[in-house]
């Protein structure tokens, strides 16, 4: 289920807003500028569902979303636990970043956690399978899908080299543990 909670950036114990609604979800995070969408799709895959197999499964709702943002590219990221790469992926991702382009992020199966920390507030959007997140660009954020991540999402890029991140030094996701 996709949940906001929203912090004062110097209290990661007790949240000011905390909701599942996804209006109130989209509105809260609208007034910030990111895009949140629940998406109600047909597509049915199975869970060993190859990249190329699920990218041409969610042609036509990509096709629309990379005509919207001017997108070029889009690829499909899946993690499972037995990952071998998850816990040095899941490291990298929990530095706060910022990128020069918007984030966008599809959920197709599973979920994990964008937070977003700007004006002296920390956003914590657990997102959640069939939810679409748009973080805009030079926005700081970190995103954790736990320490067993499980999920497989479609990710939007203009910039054709992909996931560049552009690490801030700011330590405080380490305040903000949000995920197992």
């Amino acid at each position: 289920m996709s949940t906001l909670k929203i912090f004062n950036e110097a209290d990661a114990g007790t949240p000011l807003v905390v909701t599942s609604d996804a209006a109130e979800i989209a509105s809260e995070l609208k007034a910030i500028g990111v895009r949140f969408e629940r998406w109600e799709s047909p597509v049915v895959l199975a869970p060993e569902a190859a990249p190329e197999e699920i990218l041409h499964a969610y042609r036509p709702y990509l096709d629309r979303l990379m005509g919207e943002t001017g997108a070029g590219s889009a690829d499909v990221i899946k993690m499972t636990p037995d990952h071998p790469q998850a816990a040095a992926l899941r490291d990298k991702f929990l530095s706060e970043h910022i990128h020069t382009e918007d984030e966008v992020r599809f959920f197709v199966r599973g979920s994990g956690h964008f937070v977003m920390h700007l004006d002296g507030r920390v956003y914590d959007a657990h997102c959640a399978e069939g939810d679409l997140i748009s973080v805009p660009a030079n926005t700081r954020h970190w995103f954790d899908a736990g320490s067993a991540p499980d999920f497989i999402a479609l990710r939007i890029f203009t910039d054709t080299s992909g996931w560049v991140a552009h690490f801030t030094g700011d330590e405080i996701s380490a305040r903000f543990p949000v995920a197992a």
